[in-house]
């Protein structure tokens, strides 16, 4: 990881890195839990609708049956007449009507009784008091958890036993008139419905907290029995005046509320939501999403780290290399691991760039090597040029005195070919090559007159391109060692030079003798293997041997007989080469 962070590019992407995906680790988090949390209010929301929706079944499940109850005393004349028996401002005065009512053929109904029969046992302990009220007083049957009735007779009308409050119940108001006097009103039945039962239902969904609110403010606290700040949150979100929203309570406590208002009774189902509670309730299910996100990021992160750690060792491996050349270092490098990635491609061709390098450096100091090996031999040989020039002059004046000019003109003309030897550059144009070269078939023109004769038919772009200095005699001094015959009247020495789309090329060929077959392939074999023992082709491989260590790999000789007669000797060479070493300074 150090290595990497120590490269400034690398560090900034890292840290730019590490920036994105957090970002986007907590991003997708927070949106996922927010989702969740959306879905975990829905849910409650849901869970709350059911249970408003289930106190309103009940509520009108009681209506149904205190309708139908109404429908049991018309249709009942002892029920109704034992009902308007009721109506006493007292148990006696109940007691003496009904018996007086009663017949004796027939058994005794008593609203009371029916009334715990009918609607006690059918609500299941929901409708928990039952009063018949005039317009002054009212007279009240109660049932408590047991169904143990209690009655009360000739209770004022505005006794607190019948105020109508949320916190006792829910009151269906019917009026008790008599079906055989023009429906004469009797007075009025009140029918309790507990909130404790009504509510009680509600225990079985999931929705948080809850409370019923009357219109008048009353409070009435589903299942929580007196937590004021469930109050506090009752009366706020009814106050807000929407079908659901938030309400914060400081920083860390926001609740979420959805009201329902009945169709039944004048109230409000307020069910309240703690979010700080939901999330505590499903903290596992966030833990475990926040462990995801945080292993999604480290994970992310070390893939980054591993492919920048990588990429680092490249660009080290890169700028090593790129020292290593300034240096001249060109020793060989630990091999790599190359990824296919453009790093990987810089780094090995750089290495392949040193290799190559090292190379070529090795052979211009062994081409070195040999040139200063061969100018210590030639100077070891040399004699005293002032000396030869001054002799050979000596020797062309005697030939002139003695009137033999033609001798004078072949002393000469050697003269000028080792004059020419001695003062031009070891590299020097095709064109200076072929003029030394001319100067020697001149003299063995004089040799052997009127029976070696000689052409030079060479393209004008060959003549600018560089060379090394005398190889061409060289070749043409073997076709008179080993190919020339005096005897033959009309010996031919020819050389021509021209282009082609790749190659320069240079052809020597004489009519002389051919080479065996055996020696041929000895010759060919010498060349190709760059053999530096001794062989009788020793002019022909230090032909081959400059030329190589001057053109390189993209120079090439080949030699075979001629159909006819005499040998063939053809130099190639490369255009690619000749534009790299036409910058060279040659006199």
């Amino acid at each position: 990881m150090s290595s990497f962070l120590q490269i400034k590019i690398y560090r900034y992407k890292f840290i730019a890195y590490v920036v994105f995906v957090l970002t986007i680790g907590l991003t997708l988090g927070i949106l996922t839990c927010a989702m969740l949390l959306n879905q975990w209010v829905g849910d409650a929301r849901l869970e709350a609708a059911n249970a408003f929706a289930g106190v309103e079944n009940e509520l009108q499940y009681d209506a149904d049956r205190i309708e139908a109850y109404m429908q049991r005393i018309y249709s009942n004349h002892s029920l109704m007449d034992d009902a308007r028996s009721f109506l006493s401002s007292s148990a006696e005065g109940y007691l003496t009507n009904s018996l007086q009512n009663s017949q004796f053929s027939q058994p005794l109904v008593s609203f009371p009784e029916d009334i715990k029969t009918y609607l006690y046992s059918w609500a299941q302990g929901e409708i928990t008091q039952i009063s018949l009220h005039t317009d002054q007083y009212g007279n009240v049957v109660r049932f408590n958890d047991n169904g143990i009735a209690s009655y009360k007779f000739g209770l004022p009308n505005t006794d607190e036993a019948f105020q109508d409050t949320i916190l006792k119940g829910f009151v269906y108001r019917k009026k008790l008139s008599d079906p055989t006097v023009d429906s004469k009103e009797l007075g009025e039945l009140r029918f309790l419905v507990s909130s404790d039962q009504i509510f009680k239902s509600t225990q079985k969904y999931r929705f948080g907290k809850a409370a019923a609110i009357s219109a008048s403010g009353e409070i009435y606290l589903i299942g929580n029995g007196q937590d004021q700040d469930l109050k506090e949150l009752a009366r706020m979100a009814a106050a807000n005046g929407r079908s659901h929203g938030y309400i914060s309570k400081g920083f860390l406590k926001h609740i979420f509320f959805i009201t329902f208002p009945s169709t039944k009774f004048n109230f409000n189902f307020v069910s309240i939501v703690d979010l700080s509670m939901l999330i505590r309730q499903h903290a596992r299910m966030l833990i475990t999403i926040f462990l995801i996100v945080l292993t999604t990021m480290i994970s992310v992160l070390l893939l980054i780290m591993y492919n920048m750690r990588d990429d680092s060792r490249f660009l080290h491996r890169i700028i090593q290399s790129i020292g290593r050349v300034k240096t001249a270092n060109f020793t060989t490098n630990r091999p790599a691991r190359y990824r296919r990635n453009e790093y990987g491609m810089i780094a090995r061709e750089l290495d392949d760039m040193i290799q190559q390098l090292d190379k070529y450096i090795r052979n211009e100091y062994l081409l070195k090597l040999k040139q200063q090996e061969t100018e210590m031999i030639a100077l070891q040989n040399q004699i005293n040029p002032h000396f030869l020039y001054n002799t050979l002059e000596v020797i062309r004046s005697t030939a002139l005195v003695n009137q033999d000019r033609d001798t004078a003109d072949a002393i000469a003309t050697l003269g000028a070919l080792y004059r020419e030897i001695v003062k031009k550059e070891n590299i020097i144009s095709i064109a200076s090559e072929l003029e030394l070269l001319q100067k020697y078939l001149e003299i063995m023109e004089f040799k052997y007159p009127e029976r070696f004769f000689y052409q030079v038919n060479v393209e004008p772009t060959l003549l600018l391109l560089p060379t090394v200095k005398f190889w061409m005699q060289p070749l043409a001094e073997n076709f008179f060692i080993h190919g020339f015959s005096a005897s033959n009247e009309f010996n031919l020495y020819v050389v021509n030079g021209w282009e082609d789309e790749e190659h320069y090329v240079l052809e020597f060929v004489d009519n002389g003798r051919g080479i065996n077959t055996e020696r041929l392939l000895a010759v060919r074999s010498t060349l190709s293997n760059h053999d530096d023992t001794y062989s009788e082709s020793i002019g022909l491989r230090n032909v081959y041997t400059r030329l190589h260590f001057f053109y390189g790999k993209s120079f090439s000789i080949e030699i075979e007989n001629n159909e006819e007669a005499g040998v063939k000797i053809s130099v190639r060479i490369s255009k690619e080469v000749t534009e790299h070493v036409q910058t060279a300074d040659y006199g």
